[in-house]
């Protein structure tokens, strides 16, 4: 069973393979997806990604949780 990550604060710029590609870095990626209005198509500002191991979730929870990513400070934690 996946481990979901809620992604805060993250820039209308970023898309879901950047996000693959930065988490990846702290394990297997089942799934990215970005929160996007529903008219619009754009961004909400947030995403979810799960992984598939809950030791690596952890792992990258405490290496990005409260870092700078795309040039905001992006909140990392477990999804509710």
């Amino acid at each position: 069973m996946s481990t979901k990550l809620h992604i805060g604060n993250i820039p209308s710029t970023v898309l879901e393979d950047d996000l693959q590609a930065t988490f990846a870095k702290f394990g297997p990626v089942d799934k990215v997806e970005i929160a996007r209005d529903s008219g619009t198509g754009l961004s909400k500002g947030f995403a979810v990604v799960a992984m598939a191991r809950d030791a690596d979730a952890a792992t990258a929870i405490g290496r990005l949780n409260f870092t700078q990513y795309a040039g905001r400070t992006i909140g990392v934690s477990r999804s509710r």
